[in-house]
């Protein structure tokens, strides 16, 4: 296979103007670049991913998010061939990957424990891999030079791992990564081992250099946050099946499932049963009182049916004297705990019956004049379409 040579993305335009006009997933004539079909991995009698289908394309950024156990890191590596799937393909740009070894895949794969050898510096580390294909000593050199002031490592090349910081070793991990120029960049939960302040900051560079790159990246992540800010689509994984494929938006405002909702960000979720439903449009039952939500497009749930209420805590407004709108959902309650996060304040409010919803609140002013105390009658209100109602 020959060697991918990154496409410059378009100049002249911000980044998240690019990345808002970029959904090749919504064409229907684009040709998926990665494609998992009917993927299954078996250790033992332990299904670790079952018969599972994806479809990645070009320059995507791709998020396979999950909790631990769910089989994303195992996709990972049937991608990069550290596995071969018990049954199923792996294709990547059209040719089947089953059975080629790693070396010879046009993947690259960046490890959460950087892997970085102790004994070489950074230029060497960088060139490793250079070396070992056989390139020649000044193509290495140019290479090299090209990965290091790309990830702004160029005054660090003399120096060893153990005299970097963890992000400066990070980059140098990501610049061994890309210096042989793959298809496809595996990371593995690349910025685990960095503070939150520096992996924020990690992640709008990595998000740069895939653009400026042009590359396609599919990142495993535990990381709530991380998947959100960084990808243009993320596969949520449960016990080895994908629950949902989708951009941030639209996993974190239109979750499929109960599952979905509850693990990505902070959600309410109310049992109930549908009392009546008018088109769009239902009257759900839950403990507490009555909520008029709207219904996704295509629900099937009808009158008696058991539903959840989904709905995000900044979603609610929560205040003192009840609602002058009657078109709002609205529920009394008593404040039970309050957490004040800095950028915002999130108020945990005990209903009658035992349940609690929790409302998060801007803090846009240094102080409020009246701030809400503990056990404090209040009320929550929120809009029919703020929420999503899900099958229980």
């Amino acid at each position: 296979m020959g060697e991918a040579r990154p496409q410059p993305a378009p100049t002249g335009r911000s980044l998240g103007s690019i990345r808002r006009s970029f959904a090749p997933w919504a064409d229907p004539a684009e040709v998926p670049l990665i494609e998992f079909a009917r993927v299954s991995k078996r250790f033992g009698s332990f299904a670790a991913v079952s018969e599972l289908d994806l479809a990645i394309y070009r320059r995507e950024f791709h998020a396979l998010l999950g909790p631990s156990g769910c089989g994303k890191s195992t996709l990972l590596r049937m991608l990069a061939g550290f596995e071969e799937p018990t049954s199923g393909e792996v294709r990547l740009d059209g040719q089947t990957l089953n059975g080629i070894p790693p070396h010879k895949r046009p993947v690259n794969m960046m490890f959460q424990s950087y892997a970085l050898f102790p004994h070489m510096s950074v230029e060497k580390n960088v060139e490793f891999g250079l070396k070992q294909d056989g390139m020649a000593r000044s193509e290495r050199a140019d290479r090299v030079a090209e990965m290091l002031k790309l990830v702004k490592l160029e005054p660090f090349r003399s120096r060893k791992p153990a005299q970097l910081s963890g992000g400066q070793q990070q980059r140098v991990a990501l610049a061994r990564s890309l210096a042989k120029r793959p298809k496809v960049l595996l990371l593995d939960e690349p910025l685990g081992a960095l503070d939150k302040k520096l992996r924020e900051e990690t992640q709008f560079e990595l998000m740069d250099l895939q653009q400026s790159l042009g590359l396609t990246f599919l990142i495993v992540t535990h990381d709530q946050e991380e998947a959100m800010t960084m990808a243009d689509r993320i596969s949520v994984m449960r016990e080895g099946r994908i629950a949902q494929v989708g951009t941030p938006e639209t996993v974190y405002e239109a979750p499929a499932s109960r599952y979905v909702a509850e693990f990505v960000g902070g959600v309410n979720i109310l049992s109930g049963t549908v009392a009546e439903r008018r088109g769009d449009r239902v009257r759900l039952t839950v403990p507490g009182g009555i909520i008029e939500a709207d219904v996704p497009v295509g629900s099937r749930l009808q009158t008696g049916s058991p539903a959840v209420f989904a709905v995000r805590p900044e979603k609610l407004r929560i205040a003192r004297h009840a609602p002058a709108d009657p078109g709002v959902n609205a529920f009394r309650g008593e404040v039970w705990d309050i957490a004040y996060l800095g950028d915002m304040t999130l108020f945990n409010a005990r209903l009658p019956g035992g349940e609690i919803l929790k409302a998060a609140t801007v803090n846009a002013a240094r102080a409020s004049a009246e701030p809400l105390g503990y056990e404090e009658e209040v009320w929550l209100t929120f809009a029919p379409d703020a929420g999503v109602v899900l099958p229980e």
